[in-house]
């Protein structure tokens, strides 16, 4: 959506795309990973690091043909041993995906994409903009509470699941409400995300030696999820 050089901008109609690429860093590790009903298993969430990893700090989760019941569930099975992590959860649920590994799944079905990091240098912070933040007042007040996480905003990316029922319609057909505010308050930090169908995470803060959760439901619809990850 937006580097630290450049204004944040949300594409509500057509087609855009970003990329978003991580440095080696030391002390931080980054593993991808895909399920589906094909490959899912224990051993597949200790390959992702998502089980038996005690320097688990964030994982980006996105799952896709959520509108199916049973894709539902399946999320469900992963998202919630991960709840009870003292770790950043946050994404959303987009229409299809693409992956190099195409024995995993034929076209159509359903599954889970993310990406893991681990590492005692991570911080992560996150905030829920629920349905009813829909003024820009509401919404900065949603945004400071990211901020006064205090997490460092050196080496460190923003991210931000919506819903596609929010944009500009949610305020009043003033576009790019969300989006300019997070500039306003971290103006050097790059913004990265997309509209979707439903959103991933909650209130938490991930640092050092601290863990501040507040996490009544992780799956959400006419929200918006913004997270910080700093990587050390």
């Amino acid at each position: 959506m937006g580097s630290s050089c450049n204004q944040p901008q949300e594409f509500e109609d057509g087609e855009a795309g970003f990329a978003v690429l991580f440095p080696k860093v030391e002390g931080v590790n980054f593993r991808s990973f895909h399920f589906c009903k094909k490959n899912f298993s224990t051993t597949a969430l200790e390959e992702a690091g998502l089980v038996n990893n005690p320097g688990l700090r964030v994982v980006l989760l996105f799952g896709y043909e959520a509108f199916r019941p049973e894709a539902l569930r399946f999320l469900n099975h992963i998202i919630e041993p991960l709840s009870k992590e003292n770790i950043l959860l946050a994404g959303g649920h987009v229409e299809y995906m693409v992956s190099p590994d195409t024995k995993c799944c034929c076209h159509g079905s359903y599954g889970v994409v993310g990406l893991a990091l681990s590492g005692s240098r991570i911080q992560g912070a996150s905030v829920l903009l629920e349905q009813d933040v829909n003024s820009e007042k509401a919404a900065k007040e949603a945004v400071q509470r990211l901020k006064a996480a205090k997490i460092p905003e050196h080496n460190t990316v923003g991210f931000m699941f919506a819903c596609v029922g929010r944009g500009q319609n949610h305020y009043n057909l003033k576009k790019n409400v969300e989006a300019d505010i997070f500039r306003a308050v971290f103006p050097n930090i790059p913004l990265f995300g997309f509209f979707g169908n439903g959103e991933i995470g909650c209130d938490r803060i991930i640092t050092d030696n601290y863990t501040l959760s507040e996490a009544d439901n992780l799956q959400h619809g006419y929200t918006t999820v913004m997270a910080l990850v700093h990587l050390g």
